[in-house]
Formats: structure tokens, sequence, C-alpha cells
């Protein structure tokens, strides 16, 4: 209500539940809704883990936000210690589930196996559940235990943090194990500017006296320390463990250690960083320097074989030849699967994918034999492209004429009843967001007008190697898989959409992208590159 004034709603603040083990995002409020605040009894929540509503007189309460519910396809759980599932209002440790869950922890396979509880991932978060909205109480490292009741240590650094003369968000709250009873004790830690003893000891008595209003009972140890001796990370937060670490070890606040290693330690933490970032950019750099010298190297050759050589077969065994050795040369492996998929004897349509500018030469390199290329006709406009490409055999069509589009498809099917081949990438174009786009029509319509049945070919990798927009390749290898031979099941408009249909999810499969077109209406006559 403060900023309302300035347009800051309370409907703007979202207050939502993430983690990076579920890509950031698990639980989202509906848009446009006000924060729920959830006002619960103190006591059956810190003794008995019941979350039980607190009446409107009742002062002495806890407060915990809603983070809203799940996102589609995700399940989130409130368990006990025996992950046995809890009821609404009665707290536990949120377990999830879902398609944004991480596989584990890199090259760390004792946390990862902790991690997992069966089939559910464990947060290390408590919480609990009213309505489907998830309420974050506390991470279960955090919670210290005394007296048999569960103590959140977030408040009580927020009503310490408001005493005169202490430094506000440097109070740090944390449980400690005590050598002699083997019980947790209850420490707080506060800095402060305030170096006079009778000051100190006023300070002293005001911080008691807050947490035993709050609890009830008070804390085992309190100790003011000089500013800057708490250890926090780089974005701010403090740092309990390593606060309680430096308390059990007898080193907190009597030394300025703590202050100057966190300096080197942040130092340190982000010069290797920015290093590694460094020498990768100088790497691919490198790499992508020397692809171009090779590619440089090999195009003039290929294209004086593409352009000269009298027989069509001999152009392409060359151009084979070429696009292997510039595969070898740069590292790149390419893997084909599926190659008994893909018939010898008789003329096919094949349709792939189009993921990157390198997807022509992974093809020539990955097929056994000689097709001709569907292109956009825009294609033609440099004189030596123009050559080039018709020399081995290029077709080429129009994308933005509807009538010279579908008559360029009747033309491709007359010639697939010659026995010739052909190479569609049936999306039409590429883009670098990661993603399978809508099928456009023409290589179904010269399928089903010539009578000949449709291989798709899907594509992996080439957009992580060069995606569109960008002409520095990277490190990577890439995969072809040619799946099973469709047949039209006629001649009819009807029929060529359904071989569009059945070719989409064959290739949709393989690809391991997000579906970005779905099955949109055809449009007769539609651009068929």
């Amino acid at each position: 209500s403060h900023f309302s004034k300035y347009g800051f709603g309370p409907e703007v603040m979202t207050p939502v539940y993430g983690l990076a083990e579920s890509t950031v995002g698990l639980a989202f409020p509906p848009l446009g809704r006000k924060p729920h605040i959830d006002r619960v009894q103190r006591t059956p929540f810190m003794d008995q883990g019941k979350v039980v509503p607190a009446s409107a007189d009742d002062e002495n309460v806890l407060r915990f936000v809603a983070c809203g519910q799940p996102l589609k396809g995700h399940q989130v759980r409130i368990v006990d210690e025996n992950d046995r599932a809890l009821p609404e209002r009665r707290e536990g440790r949120l377990q999830f589930q879902g398609p944004s869950v991480t596989s584990g922890y890199f090259r760390n396979a004792e946390e990862t196996k902790s991690l997992f509880h069966g089939k559910w991932l464990d947060s290390g978060d408590m919480a609990y559940m009213v309505d489907k909205d998830i309420y974050i109480t506390s991470r279960v490292k955090d919670v210290i235990i005394r007296a048999g009741r569960n103590i959140y240590p977030y408040e009580l650094e927020e009503e310490v943090g408001k005493i005169l003369g202490v430094r506000k968000g440097c109070v740090a709250v944390f449980g400690s194990r005590e050598p002699r009873s083997k019980t947790e004790i209850l420490v707080v830690v506060a800095e402060t500017r305030e170096s006079e003893g009778a000051r100190l000891q006023e300070m002293h008595t005001l911080i008691n006296n807050r947490v035993t209003d709050l609890l009830g009972l008070p804390p085992d140890r309190v100790l003011l320390v000089e500013p800057q001796v708490l250890p926090k990370t780089s974005s701010g937060k403090l740092r309990r463990s390593s606060i309680r670490d430096l308390y059990e070890q007898g080193r907190l606040g009597k030394s300025g250690r703590a202050v100057w290693w966190q300096v080197v330690r942040m130092s340190l933490a982000g010069f290797f960083p920015q290093m590694n970032k460094l020498l990768r950019s100088i790497v691919d750099f490198s790499y992508a320097a020397y692809c171009w010298i090779v590619f440089s190297m090999l195009s003039v050759p290929t294209w004086l074989l593409g352009v000269f050589l009298p027989r069509s077969d001999w152009r392409w065994s060359a151009m084979r030849r070429s696009a292997r050795l510039l595969g070898l040369m740069t590292g790149t492996s390419i893997t084909v699967h599926g190659l008994e998929n893909l018939p010898k004897d008789r003329p096919v349509v094949l349709v792939a994918n189009h993921m990157s500018y390198l997807d022509s030469f992974v093809l020539i390199a990955a097929l056994p034999v000689q097709v001709r290329f569907v292109a956009k006709a825009e294609l033609q406009r440099l004189f030596s492209a123009r050559l080039f490409l018709s020399r081995i055999g290029v077709e080429f069509v129009q994308r933005h004429d509807v009538e010279q589009s579908a008559f360029d498809a009747r033309r491709i099917g007359r010639i697939g009843t010659k026995g010739q081949s052909f190479l569609f990438f049936a999306e039409g174009t590429l883009q670098r967001i990661p993603g399978l786009l809508p099928f456009r029509m023409g290589a179904f319509q010269a399928a089903v007008e010539a009578a000949v049945p449709v291989v798709p070919v899907t594509i992996r990798g080439t957009r992580q190697k060069m995606p569109s927009g960008s002409w520095s390749p990277r490190c990577g290898s890439v995969s072809v898989t040619i799946g099973e031979v469709i047949m039209p099941g006629g001649t009819e408009w009807s029929d060529a959409v359904a071989l569009r249909e059945m070719c989409r999810k064959e290739i949709l499969h393989h690809c391991g992208e997000a579906d970005l077109g779905g099955t949109r209406p055809p449009v007769r006559g539609e651009k068929n590159v």
C-alpha cells in the first residue's frame, strides 16, 4: 500500500517458488492475484507442525506467503520424515516431480543419490499446502530444534535487526551442537558499531527480551560482533553454515580473518569464472577461424569439380567426399541411423527438418544416394551460386508467389515420376530458437503427384554447432536418423495432408526439440519451400 500511489499496486508483486533443480520455476499464482498471507497460530505450528489459522485479534502469530500452484505437468507433495504424504495444513518436506526436474548434480553421484526419493526430488525446503497453494516456511537445514520445538531463524533475525544499534540484515540465528550436553542450543549473533560496555550490555538484554517475547524462551548465547564479521554470499545472503562453523571453532569475531578471507574468496570466485570465460572465448574463436580456413580450402576445388565434371554422379561423389573431409578435418562426428530404411532402387521424396546452414553439408556427407535438393529461388541471384547449384541438380521454387509455388510442386512431382529423388526442408526456413516449425505442403504435394513414398530424415546437433544468425561454428557432433518409408494413401489433397502429419510426427519424435507448430490447418496452394 505504501507504493500504490506510484502505480505499484498489490497485484503487481507476484510471490513465486522455484529452484535450480527445477529450471528455476516450479509454482506460480494466477496472474493479477494479490499476495495471500496466511496468519497461523505460533504454538501448534512450532510444537507439532500443525498450521492452525489465527484469529484476527491474535497478535503473536506467524505469517507465511502463498507462492502459487505447481506449473502444468508438475506435481508437489508434502511429506514427513518417513516420506509419507501429509494432508493440508501440515508442515513437512516439499518434494516434487515434473518435466523440468534435473537429472542430478554434475559429476556428483552421492549428492544426486540423496536428492531423489524414488521418482520424487527433495527440495530441501519445509512447506505446507492449502487449496493447492504452496507456503514455504524454511530451509530444512536452517530449522533449529530446541526443547522439542521447531524454531525458524528468519523472523527472529528480522525482529532483532529492528533493535536500535543492530545492523539491519546483519543478524544470524542458528542452532549449534553443545559438546557437553549433546543438545542443540540457540545462538544469536548480531553486528553492531557500538563499542561502549554499558551500551553493549543494554543491547544484549534487549535481544534476550525480544527473543523471549517471540518464542517464550530465551536464547542460549547472544554475541555482539563488529561490522562485516558475518560472512555472506556474493548476493548478500547470510552464510549460516559458515557462521556456525566459525562460532563452533571459537573464531567468530576474534580476528579479521573472516572479513579478509571473504573478500579474497569472493575475488577469486569472480576471477576464475572470468578467466574460464575468456579461455573459452579464445578457444571458440580459434576453432571457428580454423573451420572457415578449412572450408575456404575445400570450397574452390569443390566448386570447380561440381561445375566442370561431365557426369552428375561424378559431381555428387566429389561433393560427398568434400563434405566428409570437411567433417573429418573440423572434428565433426556425423552418425547415421536407419540407412537400411533408404530405398536405393526407386525414387523417393526425402523430408528433413531444418536447424542450420550446415544441414545441406551434413546430408550430402550422410546420404549414400544421389538426391536433388529443393531450394528457394533467391539463391539464384548470385551467378557463382546459381551455376554451381544448377550443375548439381538443385530445383528452385518460389516461396512468395502462391500460384507459382503450387506450379513448382507439380513440376517437381512430374520429375519424380522419371526416377529422380528429391530432398525438401519442409519447414521452409530456419531459426535460432530450438523447436520444430510447421511443415509446408510442397514436398507432400510432390510425393502425391509422383506417387512416390516419403522418407522422413531427422537432423540433430547442427543448431548447436552453428545456430541461425551466427557464422561461428562450434565444436560438436551431429546425427542423422532416416525413418521408415511412408507411402501416400492416394492422390487427393487430404492424402498429402495425412502424409505431412505422419512425416512430421516421426521427425518430431527424433529431433529432441519442442513442437512449435502443432497441426495447423493447411491451405491449398500455400508456399511450398
